[in-house]
């Protein structure tokens, strides 16, 4: 006996009821069958539904071997009626983001003739793939045409076309389907054959964001968000926006502007901050003129100015110069340097004694250790022995 498909007759039904077929164990736990059922079997890109029969959780719903399988956490009396609720919250949000995909994926053929070749539901975003490359600002202008088609609140029809009707229409779809094809139509957007659930009309989407694009093969891969999602996105980047402003003592809408001056002025200070780096190495360096081989131990230090120091230092020492600063992890990062050397050997036994890692030429090495001030300066005193 076939399941009735409550779902394609209402896909806003979130409670029923039905009579068990089937209860098995399985890997999920238990596999159900019923003879009725508005839970969604994963399908066409959407998650399969959540919820519960009586009081028993549904965790998940697949079609296996032509039947739709419940996965329960416990088993249910077969022959018995049982009463089914979704996880509606969930599945109104699959719709939602189902809906938006397929008014993109329409627009983006109909204006560009490019083809939805991938299609991904997350937790945290849509993912779309497309077989032609296009352009942020072609994009944006999708992203708002999308978004007019929601505040035109147009009907959306799903639809079993008998074969002489569905010869006649022209719709998209990834793979050729035997027996009969259900169609989901956006009136001038979009006509598609699909499994899933949709909403009734495109204003229950509320909203359509896309968030990333990226090169995918031949074409772009982008990322979206529908719906409540989309809103919660947006409201959270808001107030992250609103904060960074405060701080910046801008407005909310001229944070990046903000930003950019204070990037400008880092950028600045660091150049500036360098140049007197390079001062004070060269006095330093200066100071250990002739001291021969040379072990420093300095303040917190970013790995290119521990480079810089032990650099300027070897060219005066007349020996091996070794800069080491904390890095904050129990340990040090490094600088070695010995003009004429080899110091491979020496660092591979450092590492070895001082639980390190790094490398580099003959002459000059960099890396980490993680050991105190005192287990360093043993391990150089054992080494000048």
């Amino acid at each position: 006996m076939e399941t009735e498909k409550l779902y394609e007759l209402d896909s806003h039904c979130r409670n029923f009821t039905a009579r068990v077929l089937a209860c098995t164990p399985g890997k999920h736990g238990y596999d159900v069958i019923l003879d009725r059922t508005a839970f969604f079997p994963e399908g066409g890109g959407q998650p399969g539904d959540q919820g519960w029969l009586d009081d028993v959780a549904v965790t998940d719903v697949h079609t296996v071997s032509g039947e739709i399988v419940h996965f329960c956490k416990d088993p249910l009396p077969v022959g018995q009626t049982v009463s089914g609720g979704l996880n509606y919250g969930r599945r109104h949000s699959l719709m939602q983001q189902h809906s938006g995909e397929h008014i993109v994926s329409g627009l983006v053929f109909r204006q560009f003739g490019f083809h939805n070749v991938g299609f991904h539901m997350g937790h945290d975003a849509v993912t779309i793939d497309f077989d032609g490359f296009l352009s942020e600002d072609q994009l944006q202008a999708i992203e708002a045409e999308a978004n007019r088609v929601i505040w035109d609140d147009l009907p959306v029809r799903t639809f079993y076309p008998d074969p002489e009707t569905l010869a006649s229409l022209s719709y998209r779809s990834k793979k050729a389907i035997d027996g009969a094809v259900r169609l989901v139509e956006f009136p001038g957007v979009d006509l598609c054959a699909c499994c899933g659930t949709h909403v009734q009309h495109t204003g229950e989407i509320g909203l359509i964001k896309l968030l990333s694009s990226q090169k995918f093969h031949e074409g772009v891969r982008i990322e979206l968000l529908c719906g409540a999602p989309a809103f919660s996105l947006l409201a959270r980047v808001w107030r992250q926006n609103k904060t960074v402003a405060g701080l910046f003592s801008a407005k909310p809408l001229e944070t990046a502007a903000a930003a950019g001056r204070v990037a400008q002025e880092l950028e600045a200070v660091k150049a500036r901050a360098a140049r007197l780096e390079e001062t004070v190495f060269a006095q330093r360096a200066e100071a250990l003129r002739g001291a021969g081989d040379v072990l420093l131990f300095e303040e917190p230090m970013r790995p290119d100015a521990i480079r810089r120091l032990a650099d300027a230092v070897q060219k005066t020492c007349g020996g091996r110069a070794a800069v080491f600063s904390p890095n904050g992890e129990g340990g040090f990062g490094y600088a070695i340097a010995q003009p004429g050397g080899n110091l491979r050997d020496f660092t591979k036994a450092l590492n070895q004694a001082l639980q390190g890692r790094g490398g580099g030429k003959p002459e000059f090495v960099q890396g980490s250790v993680r050991a105190d001030r005192a287990a360093v300066e043993a391990f150089f005193r054992e080494a000048a022995l």
